[in-house]
């Protein structure tokens, strides 16, 4: 098992991708602390089989993250990875269909959340992880890289959160390694700000997938599992210990979609006989 021995703690680790992660961690041997702001979500996770635990918290807020990793290493002796995954979106809500007002409110939201939630959890963690030569892993996006991933502030946070990864990775170097992966469109339970009344809002709630066919060269919603083996890799001190600073991008190829459709698929049976 990649991860025996090692302790993680999991922002947003209560549903969809945050979940598939923990999920895939335990699959790996490593005993695993979810912290969420839903008490019923956590208190399903602390229901599973395997080293288990969880905590309530507000990623926006820094004692929280000071209780959640004072948890973690009370119940387990320790921390090695540290997962910064609690993030909400603007269900691409463009500017000019804002007034100064929802800007204003949601942008502070949204970059507590996505932001600020990321440095706040890795400065809370930090001493732990670096007691163990751990890691941090922070979920970015699509949208970390290119446009049309999101709105203007949702892009903007992904934006900076890519610039949270590559300057922690600096700072913590030589001691805990900061790395990041980067889904693209997923099919899990992200929310939206309350600020712009989305926060009971699902991405369930919109066509994704009949958007995404014939528009990305992997053209299907990827499933939360599809994305969390890239965090057990980066996690794995044995298979990637020489990374940090690194992203793995796991969007079905956003960033090579190209202005056509020539794709190896389409023409199969032209050539197949051509393979021996």
């Amino acid at each position: 098992m990649r991860l025996a021995n090692k302790v993680a703690l999991i922002t947003g680790g209560g549903n969809g991708l945050g979940l598939a992660i923990a999920q895939a961690f335990l699959r790996e041997g490593a005993s695993v602390t979810i912290m969420d702001r839903s008490a019923q979500r956590v208190q399903a996770f602390c229901e599973l089989p395997g080293q288990v635990d969880g905590i309530v918290g507000d990623v926006s807020h820094g004692d929280d993250h000071r209780r959640a990793v004072k948890q973690v290493v009370e119940h387990w002796g320790g921390l090695d990875i540290y997962v910064g995954n609690a993030g909400i979106w603007d269900y691409s809500k463009p500017s000019y269909r804002m007034s100064l007002e929802n800007i204003d409110d949601a942008f502070d939201e949204l970059m507590s959340i996505n932001v600020k939630g990321y440095i706040l959890g890795a400065r809370a963690s930090l001493a732990a992880l670096v007691k163990r030569k751990g890691c941090m892993l922070f979920t970015l996006s699509n949208a970390s890289f290119y446009p049309d991933g999101g709105g203007v502030l949702y892009t903007a946070s992904k934006h900076a959160a890519l610039g949270v990864v590559r300057q922690l990775a600096f700072e913590y170097a030589p001691h805990v390694r900061v790395n990041g992966v980067a889904p693209g469109a997923m099919d899990s339970d992200l929310r939206g700000p309350q600020s712009l009344n989305m926060s009971e809002r699902s991405i369930h709630s919109i066509p994704v997938d009949n958007a995404l066919a014939g528009n990305l060269p992997i053209d299907h919603w990827a499933s939360p599992e599809e994305c969390a083996a890239a965090y057990v890799y980066l996690a794995s001190s044995s298979e990637s210990g020489y990374a940090t600073g690194s992203v793995l991008q796991v969007d079905g190829g956003f960033g090579v979609r190209g202005l056509g459709r020539a794709r190896l698929g389409d023409d199969l049976d032209e050539w197949s006989d051509e393979v021996e």
